[in-house]
């Protein structure tokens, strides 16, 4: 984390998302009107995950931080939530939905929360490993007309500024931003933490506020309309061949390259 000076961090607001877990097979309904969760293992999105733990080594790095989970949807989440608390999150926030949330939506509620609460810095994944969109902390950010920091593989806060390792497709790139900011985590950020029973018990003792997302007095009207789910196209059976002039042909036969 780097050298611990005046870090000026009192909040970090984390959010998190309930997904499918990531080693559950993913099935569809047979109407195609969505993927099959009854019954399925559900768990914190990777991303969100990777978002809290770094909140918590801010915090084990000197600074007395206050850490606040929140998530958006329906009452099953609580489950999520606590896994937040046990992790070492101090409270936590269950914006209740039974729709669809889309990132524009899950924004707006967001920002609600933080013009309540006021954090200095909102940590979320760079993504969600169900839609995989990746819109939701630009949005926030937008809304919210602070500046943003997406893809952080490495985070170091020092006198009121982050600085910001960032993997890009030309390699990394490092910027610096002034708090209060957004921050969207990627995978080689860290490594969470694995929760213990006796965490766990303690969860149950934080509190865990609810409140409906109608509450919040934002516009719910979807932007995005799915059609249908589908199933990705069967990978097709690989082909050996005997040579590196076999292998070309191969290629050209297939019109990768004249």
């Amino acid at each position: 984390m780097g050298e611990n000076r005046e870090w000026n961090v009192k909040k970090i607001m984390v959010c998190l998302k309930r997904v499918v877990d990531y080693n559950v097979r993913i099935r569809l309904r047979p109407d195609g009107s969505g993927v099959v969760t009854d019954g399925v293992k559900m768990s914190v999105n990777p991303f969100d995950e990777i978002a809290l733990e770094e909140a918590l080594r801010i915090r084990e790095g000197g600074s007395p931080v206050e850490i606040l989970v929140v998530s958006i949807g329906p009452a099953d989440c609580q489950q999520q939530l606590r896994t937040g608390l046990a992790m070492g999150a101090d409270r936590a926030l269950l914006i209740e939905s039974d729709i669809q949330v889309e990132p524009l939506i899950a924004a707006k509620a967001i920002l609600k929360v933080i013009e309540r609460e006021q954090p200095d810095l909102v940590l979320l994944g760079k993504q969600a490993i169900d839609d995989d969109c990746n819109q939701t902390g630009q949005m926030l950010a937008a809304l919210w007309q602070r500046p943003q920091a997406t893809f952080a593989s490495k985070l170091e806060i020092v006198d009121g500024r982050a600085t910001v390792t960032r993997e890009v497709d030309a390699g990394l790139e490092v910027i610096n931003v002034d708090l209060p900011a957004v921050v969207t985590t990627d995978l080689r950020l860290n490594e969470p933490r694995y929760v213990k029973l006796p965490d766990i018990m303690k969860a149950k003792k934080k509190p865990l506020q609810t409140e409906s997302l109608a509450s919040l007095g934002i516009d719910l009207e979807p932007r995005i309309r799915v059609l249908k789910y589908e199933e990705p196209a069967p990978r097709q059976k690989g082909v050996m061949v005997a040579d590196v002039d076999a292998l070309v042909a191969a290629l050209r036969d297939k019109g990768i390259f004249n």
